[in-house]
């Protein structure tokens, strides 16, 4: 088992290298998955020696991750190279990364030697000095050097081509691999579209609120289940379905406040987006979750910071009042051999450090160190809501974690974190199982992150704070109590 288990975290480490970096460094991938995958042959190693019920010393573990990912932080570094023939062919990803859900592939109307005259007449030389102009199939690139603020930068340039083309671009200002930012011109298909019939209806209530009745019906039922309720009870008694309501109305109220953390947002920016959907699943937990889509750009990284923020963050709030009274009502049992992180009859609360900190809060002296937890389902479901969290804050990619970075960062350090993410829950995977399934789904999730029209200027320290304390909430709930914490807290 554990030879298939290294052969599999050492073939999804190549991949996830292979994939992400080997175009943006000149350090052999083969170095770098070595170097990565250290931590894991060290514990492989232990355990092959002294056995899996042996517990590693955590210095076994601390160090050689430390040490690794410093190691190939500076030989990622010592490779860097700057996107090939810069000047004449842009990378693909800098073009895939712009693209946005109203930049569909629409060749741009080609720009005539009048029309090029005017849209260099559009970047004062001591506002950003122009280059060069590329012309590609969905996108007009334009490269210089910049001589202002960002922001005055974008405003300025961006107002000057309004006035020479109206709304038939729009405008994109990005920073390069290279570190050097530069604008895109993109067809304006939102605009087109306006022009040719009816603007397309974003919110379509009856949808969703079919969607949110399906998913009450699906989870009440799952709801029933975890109350205990079999079906030949629940055909003799209908009323008994009522049992399931706890845990689907707190489940739902999580998800839901979640989604609207995200719409009202949006909305608040005047950023066009759907009404939350609710997905329904009859079994497992009654539902694979909620979402929305944005339709239109989104504008800065202010606007990408506090829209992907705002969702974690409500959902959050909602879960602790919720997790606690559940955990207040839940059942303390003795510890089972049958232990995991989705044990909910038995569950060990060691194995979350949040979570340890509001069980003993919830229930006190009643939990000890030989103690479980037979979560009631409401506990069940803001127990969910943490796992939904911190999910969530995952810095990779498109996830809410990965746009909160890109803004905090910029593309090019959020994709090395994604990166780096991605290894580190890979690493956790070897203490928790569970983590495994989400290291290989956060495998397949790309790290390159849409931009907003104006992705180089940089956030204000409030919100970089706010970012840090997303990152650390992420590493209370997915992180297991230290034995030091929990002798203190007698658990």
């Amino acid at each position: 088992m554990t030879f298939w288990f290294l052969l599999l975290l050492g073939l999804f480490t190549y991949l996830m290298v292979q994939r992400s970096v080997a175009n943006i460094t000149k350090t052999p991938v083969w170095l770098l998955w070595l170097v990565l995958m250290t931590p894991a042959l060290l514990l492989t190693g232990w355990t092959l020696m002294y056995g899996a019920k042996q517990t590693p010393p955590p210095s076994l573990i601390i160090w050689p991750s430390v040490i690794c990912l410093l190691l190939y932080w500076l030989l990622f570094q010592w490779g860097r190279q700057a996107p090939k023939n810069t000047q004449t062919e842009p990378q693909t990803s800098e073009l895939q990364s712009a693209t946005h859900p109203t930049a569909e592939p629409v060749t741009v109307r080609p720009i005539e030697p009048r029309e090029e005259t005017q849209l260099r007449n559009c970047f004062p030389w001591s506002v950003y000095y122009i280059q060069n102009i590329e012309y590609r199939p969905q996108a007009v690139i334009c490269r210089g050097q910049l001589r202002s603020s960002p922001t005055e930068a974008y405003q300025k340039i961006k107002a000057n081509i309004e006035a020479q083309f109206g709304d038939r671009f729009l405008v994109i200002f990005q920073e390069g691999f290279n570190g050097k930012p530069f604008f895109i011109l993109a067809p304006n298909t939102q605009a087109a579209k306006a022009d040719t019939r009816n603007p397309e209806q974003l919110t379509r209530p009856v949808l969703a609120l079919l969607l949110l009745l399906g998913t009450l019906v699906t989870t009440t039922f799952v709801g029933v289940k975890m109350a205990g309720v079999d079906l030949a009870t629940l055909q003799s008694n209908p009323a008994s379905l009522l049992k399931g309501l706890p845990y689907a109305l707190a489940l739902m109220t999580i998800l839901g406040i979640h989604e609207l953390g995200h719409y009202l947002t949006a909305r608040f920016y005047k950023i066009r987006s759907t009404l939350p959907y609710f997905i329904p699943m009859p079994f497992f937990l009654g539902t694979f979750g909620a979402f929305i889509q944005m339709r239109s750009p989104i504008p800065n990284r202010k606007a990408l910071f506090d829209v992907s923020i705002a969702g974690p963050l409500a959902g959050f709030v909602a879960t602790l009042p919720l997790l606690i009274w559940g955990l207040a009502h839940s059942e303390v049992v003795p510890l089972s051999e049958k232990n995991g992180l989705l044990n909910t009859d038995a569950l060990n609360p060691k194995y979350s450090i949040l979570l340890a900190l509001l069980s003993k809060l919830a229930l006190s002296s009643q939990l000890t160190s030989q103690s479980a937890i037979d979560l009631h389902p409401v506990a069940i479901a803001g127990f969910l809501g943490l796992i939904v969290t911190a999910l969530n804050l995952m810095p990779v990619g498109q996830l809410d974690g990965g746009h909160i970075v890109h803004a905090m960062f910029g593309q090019r350090t959020a994709i090395v974190i994604g990166q780096v993410a991605r290894l580190l829950l890979l690493l956790l995977s070897l203490v928790q199982s569970e983590f495994f399934l989400w290291a290989i789904i956060l495998l397949f999730i790309p790290l390159i992150d849409e931009p907003a029209l104006n992705d180089v200027t940089e956030l204000d320290n409030k919100r970089d704070i706010w970012g840090l304390a997303a990152m650390a909430l992420l590493v209370l709930i997915i992180l297991p109590l230290p034995e030091a914490i929990a002798r203190l807290l007698q658990i």
